[in-house]
Formats: structure tokens, C-alpha cells, sequence
């Protein structure tokens, strides 16, 4: 389970990159430690790594070094079987890695303008920077997936693993949460429909007399995840896209055409095709979602209070009130139960709700609806809900009965990690792999790593 610990630490380190910039100029004369293959690992990979590991609480002790040196020769043997597998990383998926990485980095250090005076480039170039480094990591996990792809667990095998357990070891569940909900969305309001429509038409003009796509993107386009792109989103089938917008951007036929406005769940758009390859497409678009003005805001949160105060009178249950007022369709067919995206269950951590739901739910009894307030769909769009604590599930030990899937997770992981490590012991047997004398009392290397 180490390799475990150490694959999931490692994984979530942020920007290796920026903290190898922070502190090269204490680390006078680099050199290779290790190498797996035709592939090296060099001190400060490691240094670096272990600095962001201490930067994340973590205590340090002597084993530290060593566990990081372990993890990055299994990723160099990982990446080495993708190379020859011929594994492939989507545009799209490392730059919703990046952008995820991105924007927690910033959280952590206050603003963007303040991670780039720190690294002393722009967001586009610091991205330039590290985008092969994500590259490798993606490559190294599709190819864990593919080593324990098939493998499953019956429900004997889970209640075999779980009844192996120690009772120091079964998990601690934390409480949990069932929520029921009611979701309004503003109405729609054509004065704000038509002012969006405008606002495109303008900037598809200022474009057709010649100015760049991409630099009005940036400016202009209210989806964040890709106007810092320049609106790019990469290569998409139609399928995850938007219906219509999938419509209007394969129908462009010429590299840089533009399309007339489009509407779509998130908003108003126009597009700019970059690229079409058989069944995929990149794209450009600006996005301008109509705004939703006070009027609107008090007509959502009159409508919800009328359907509490039908609750509340006994006219109808919670229940049918979801299924017949609310507009959310995932959770008006489940009895209004709000469903965790996560997990797929019905279950949530208070922490993990988001911060709408989490300010409403922390002091909201069982049982009891509480105000209308404003949140966000899973598109961005403003929406207007009640919610009611259904039941409330106290911290415990997990157990088979109220916890079976997170046991089955657990079973089915440990298992996963048994593959791998079967895979491992193969593969290094028939690699060439030289460790440098520095790190030749590292406890693991007695596990075969050295021939």
C-alpha cells in the first residue's frame, strides 16, 4: 500500500515546475539518481518533490527522499510501457488538468497576478511550462488503467476483504448528509436575450473587418475555462457538446469561418472552426450569458416560498411538490433527492457541498425547508432553490451494511494495487535500472529493484 500512499501524494502536488524555478538557485550542480530505461530522474526532481510535500503539512523524516525516488521510477516504467503501447493524451484533457491545477494554485497563492510576478511570466507561458509534465502524469495513469482494466470484485470477495480487516483499520465515515431540493431557474427576460444577441453581432462584425478571434475571446467571453485560451475549447465530438452548438460548429466548412449566433444551454455564442477531423472538431466561441436582473431574482424566490408554504400546510409533500414545481431533472425524478456528482449517491459530506448548499445546510435542521437562496447549476447558470435535510448519518465505522460501496471501492483499489505491483515486479525485471550509491539504503530497493 506505500506505492499507493505515495502515487496519490505525488499526484496532487502542484506546479513542480514553479518550485523547481523558486529554488534553483539553491541547488548548485544537478545530477542523474536514478535511471529506468532511457529514462532519467535527477536530484532536483526529487528535492523539488519533496519540498512541495513538506509545503502541504506533511512531516519530514528520512524515508521521505526515498518514497519520492520509488514513485518516480514506477512512473518512468509506466511511462515507458505507454510510450510502446502507443498511448495518446487528449488536447482536452490536459488542459482541464492544467486549468484544475491552475486554478487551486492561484486560490492557494491569491490572484493570477500574483503567481505571475512570482514566477515572472504570463499564465499562457507558465501553462507552456508545464503542460508536458502533465502530459507524462495523464499518460502514466491511463496506463495504470489499462494494467487493471477488468478487474472487479463480487460481493462475496467485498465481504471476504472487509471481514479481513482489523477494526483500526475499517475507515472512518464521516456524517453525512441526504438532501431533498427544488430547483427554479429565473425567468427568462428578452430585454436581457436581445442585449446578449447584440452584443455578439457587434463582435462578429469587428471580426469579419479583421480583428482576432482569440483576442476578443480573451476580453470578452464570459466562459472562463476558455476564454483564457482564446476561446478554444480543443477537439470535441458532437456528443460532448451542446446539441446545438454541435450542430452550427461541424456545419462550419473552412478553416476560420464563423457562424451566426447560437444559443445553447449556457448561453448565447458564436464560433470559429480552427480544425475539423473526421468526427471531431476545434473550435473557438464567445460566450455571453444573458444577465438575470432583480425582477427575475424576486419572481424565482416568490414562486419557491408559495411552493414552501404548500409544504408546509400539508397540501402536498415534498415529494410531489418536487416532481411537479421543480426544474431540475435529475433530482425531480428521484423524489427530489439531490444526487452527489462525485459519488453517484445521495449522500454528502458537509465540506463537500458546495458553498451555496454548505452555507444553507450548516444550520438547517432535519426536517425543516429552508429559505430560497441562490446557487449555481452544473452549467454556471444562476438557479433559485429550497432545500430540507432528509437525514442526517452520524460519523461511524464503515460497515456493510449502510457503507457497501465505499467498502467495494476499498476491496476493488486494493486489488487494482496488487495488479500493479505484479506489473511492476515484471517490468523492472526486465528493465535496465541503475540507482545512484546516495540512494542505495532506500528500503525498497530490496523489494527487486536492484538485480
Amino acid at each position: 500500500m506505500k506505492i499507493t500512499y505515495c502515487k496519490h501524494l505525488i499526484l496532487s502536488l502542484l506546479f513542480i515546475f514553479i518550485i523547481k524555478t523558486a529554488i534553483s538557485q539553491e541547488i548548485m550542480v544537478d545530477r542523474v539518481v536514478a535511471t529506468v530505461g532511457d529514462k532519467i530522474i535527477l536530484q532536483s526532481d526529487i528535492e523539488n518533490q519533496v519540498l512541495q510535500i513538506l509545503s502541504q503539512g506533511y512531516t519530514a523524516n528520512y524515508r521521505l527522499k526515498c518514497e519520492v525516488l520509488e514513485q518516480l521510477m514506477t512512473q518512468k516504467l509506466l511511462l515507458t510501457q505507454a510510450e510502446i503501447d502507443s498511448i495518446e493524451v487528449g488536447f482536452n484533457s490536459i488542459e482541464s488538468e492544467l486549468d484544475r491545477r491552475l486554478m487551486y494554485f492561484v486560490r492557494q497563492i491569491g490572484s493570477e497576478k500574483k503567481l505571475e510576478e512570482f514566477y515572472h511570466k504570463t499564465i499562457l507561458e507558465i501553462k507552456e511550462d508545464f503542460r508536458p509534465l502533465i502530459e507524462e502524469q495523464l499518460k502514466t495513469q491511463m496506463m495504470q488503467g489499462n494494467i487493471v482494466s477488468g478487474i472487479n470484485v463480487s460481493p462475496k470477495s467485498v465481504q471476504k476483504y472487509y471481514k479481513s480487516l482489523h477494526e483500526d483499520s475499517i475507515p472512518l465515515v464521516n456524517s453525512q448528509y441526504i438532501i431533498n431540493q427544488i430547483v427554479v431557474y429565473p425567468p427568462q427576460n428578452e430585454q436581457a436575450r436581445s442585449k446578449s444577441r447584440e452584443e455578439l453581432l457587434n463582435l462578429r462584425q469587428r471580426i469579419i473587418e479583421g480583428e482576432r478571434f482569440s483576442t476578443l475571446a480573451v476580453l470578452y467571453s464570459e466562459d472562463p475555462g476558455s476564454a483564457r485560451r482564446g476561446g478554444e475549447l480543443g477537439f470535441r465530438s458532437k456528443n460532448e457538446l451542446d446539441p446545438e452548438f454541435a450542430k452550427a460548429a461541424f456545419r462550419l466548412s473552412d478553416d476560420g469561418g464563423i457562424s451566426r449566433i447560437v444559443e445553447s444551454e449556457f448561453g448565447f455564442h458564436i464560433i470559429q472552426l480552427i480544425s475539423k477531423e473526421s468526427n471531431q472538431v476545434n473550435v473557438r466561441h464567445i460566450l455571453k450569458i444573458p444577465k438575470i436582473d432583480v425582477k427575475q431574482r424576486i419572481i424565482a424566490k416568490s414562486r419557491l416560498d408559495s411552493i414552501k408554504n404548500l409544504i408546509n400546510s400539508d397540501s402536498l409533500t415534498f415529494k410531489v411538490a418536487a416532481f411537479r414545481y421543480s426544474e431540475d431533472e435529475q433530482s425531480k425524478l428521484n423524489d427530489g433527492f439531490m444526487v452527489n456528482p462525485m459519488t453517484s449517491s445521495t449522500k454528502f459530506e458537509l465540506d463537500a457541498l458546495p458553498p451555496q448548499e454548505f452555507n444553507v445546510i450548516k444550520d438547517l435542521k432535519v426536517g425543516v425547508i429552508s429559505e430560497p437562496f441562490e446557487s449555481v447549476d452544473q452549467n454556471g447558470k444562476i438557479v433559485y432553490k429550497i432545500v430540507r435535510i432528509n437525514k442526517i448519518i452520524d460519523s461511524h465505522r464503515a460497515n456493510l451494511k449502510n457503507d457497501y460501496e465505499q467498502i467495494e471501492q476499498l476491496a476493488l483499489s486494493t486489488k487494482q494495487q496488487e495488479e500493479i505491483n505484479e506489473w511492476i515486479n515484471e517490468k523492472r525485471s526486465k528493465t535496465y535500472i541503475h540507482i545512484d550509491k546516495s540512494f542505495i539504503k532506500c528500503e525498497f530497493l530490496k523489494e527487486g529493484w536492484i538485480k
